[in-house]
């Protein structure tokens, strides 16, 4: 922290100092009056009103424009205060080092004004547009930086998404009983048990071929989501009844992959499964307000959306639709005319 105090100091220190002999020599070298006279007023100017301006104007003006003073104004008083403070600080200092005569105070510290007003403009405004240029690409790199952890988080969050999507498609119990329901049909209905592989075919290569961008068209989606259904429904028979019902001017819209997927599987798992009778799941959608709704509901007895634990299907499908779409998309569980229904909402695109 003080090596970081001392080089907050040094910087300006050497530069302030460094111009100043810089310029008296080039002054110098052509001929002009530069005395060592005009040098230590120079001197004594630059480390008093210039050297402050860099280091405080910049905060002060800052201070003023957060206290809801205009910008230009702020600059004014900033550069009124150091000009006079400095020009009086500058004019003492010479004094007592025998460098300026005390009987011509005043007319020296009004003919000197014109200096601090140049130093504190020069310096002072100087390192403040500076301060500001650096904070602005500070601020546009971290918007960048920012936006590609999202990206990578949204890309993270769609490849467990597509994970989880897989992994429930060779789950054991998942399996055997589809293969188990085909195996059934062979003899009884041959061509329904050829339509059961295909759409189990469909199903795997949909989990596997998902692809990585943020959203496929609903028509891509409802097809994942029929095929899931169909091989369901071979094993249910009817205890498992329902459907999709999405008008045909939807069906371009995007979704995130494997969203409403999520959401069928986790009403047939947990809202039709376990009940004797089993019961319906229907998929609906349509457009209110410019956002897309999509309805998902089923006979079974419900659940709240803040018991489900960290690493579940629908906790996933809250994070990627946060990270996609941040405030602009989210989901809803109640209850409505005795069936559980998860509403998710998403910007229409």
């Amino acid at each position: 922290m003080m090596a970081q105090a001392q080089r907050k100091w040094l910087f300006p220190l050497i530069s302030v100092n460094l111009a100043v002999t810089v310029v008296g020599l080039i002054q110098a070298g052509g001929g002009r009056d530069f005395s060592a006279h005009a040098w230590a007023y120079a001197l004594v100017y630059a480390n008093v009103t210039g050297l402050p301006a860099i280091l405080l104007l910049p905060p002060l003006i800052e201070r003023l424009t957060a206290r809801r003073f205009p910008t230009i104004l702020s600059m004014m008083i900033g550069v009124v205060l150091f000009v006079a403070l400095g020009s009086l600080l500058a004019q003492l200092l010479l004094m007592w080092t025998g460098v300026a005569v005390p009987q011509h105070f005043w007319r020296e510290y009004h003919r000197t004004l014109r200096v601090g007003v140049l130093l504190a403009v020069v310096f002072g405004l100087g390192a403040f547009f500076y301060a500001s240029l650096r904070e602005r690409v500070r601020q546009a790199e971290q918007k960048l930086h920012e936006k590609e952890l999202a990206e990578e988080r949204t890309r993270k969050l769609a490849a467990e998404a597509q994970l989880r999507s897989l992994e429930s498609r060779i789950h054991p119990h998942f399996l055997f009983n589809t293969l188990n329901s085909i195996s059934s049909l062979i003899t009884m209905n041959p061509v329904q048990a050829e339509q059961m592989v295909g759409r189990l075919a469909a199903l795997l290569r949909s989990s596997l071929d998902t692809t990585t961008r943020p959203s496929i068209p609903l028509r891509q989606e409802l097809a994942m989501v029929r095929d899931y259904l169909e091989i369901e429904n071979a094993r249910f028979g009817s205890k498992l009844r329902g459907g999709v019902a999405i008008p045909e001017e939807l069906l371009e819209l995007g979704v995130p992959p494997l969203s409403i997927q999520s959401l069928v599987e986790n009403a047939v798992k947990h809202g039709i499964t376990p009940q004797a009778g089993g019961g319906e799941v229907l998929v609906t959608a349509s457009v209110e307000n410019g956002n897309l709704r999509i309805e998902v509901s089923d006979t079974g007895p419900g659940f709240d959306l803040r018991t489900v634990r960290a690493g579940h299907g629908l906790d996933n499908l809250v994070r990627r639709l946060d990270s996609l779409f941040g405030p602009g998309a989210h989901l809803n569980v109640f209850q409505r005319h005795g069936r559980c229904v998860v509403e998710m909402v998403l910007p229409r695109s």
